[in-house]
């Protein structure tokens, strides 16, 4: 898994029933856009995370002005 900062994770829930959580990554301290994160969740919790194979990435565009 390779991320920048701005990317968006979402964990998904193991259990049934759990929801999925939602973060921004803030900070790549891995080679090469590897882990570990730095990722503040839509609560406002912040974590160095090593994602799992329950999480997924999801790579924001950026555009350029013209």
């Amino acid at each position: 898994m390779q991320a920048t900062v701005g990317d968006r994770l979402v964990i998904h829930g193991k259990a049934v029933g759990s929801g999925e959580r939602h973060g921004e990554v803030l900070e790549v301290r891995g080679a090469d856009g590897g882990p570990p994160y730095m990722v503040r969740f839509d609560d406002g919790h912040e974590a160095l995370l090593y994602p799992g194979s329950d999480c997924e990435l999801e790579h924001v565009h950026k555009h350029s002005a013209h």
